[in-house]
């Protein structure tokens, strides 16, 4: 699948330029077939402020776009109530 090997490893980076963590893997809805979520590993930096699980999962709607990096719409610190530690 093009896109799940386009994704893997990219960076991701919140609306203030820091860098969150790197895409693990994606998440399809099966129904529509549409990119849903990634689920992304924490950076170092990330996972010394926060105690919780290594991986989170960001749903699509918080993705402002797709390059050489993925840029969310928001500061994480705006948008936790839409991650998912897991």
């Amino acid at each position: 699948m093009r896109l799940l090997n386009d994704i893997i490893g990219k960076e991701i980076v919140d609306g203030s330029g820091n860098v969150i963590g790197k895409v693990k893997d994606i998440e399809i809805d099966p129904s529509s077939k549409i990119l849903d979520s990634i689920i992304i590993t924490k950076s170092e930096s990330r996972k010394k402020l926060m105690s919780t699980n290594e991986e989170e999962k960001i749903p699509f709607e918080m993705i402002n776009g797709i390059g050489d990096k993925i840029m969310l719409k928001k500061d994480l610190k705006d948008s936790l109530d839409n991650i998912i530690n897991i």
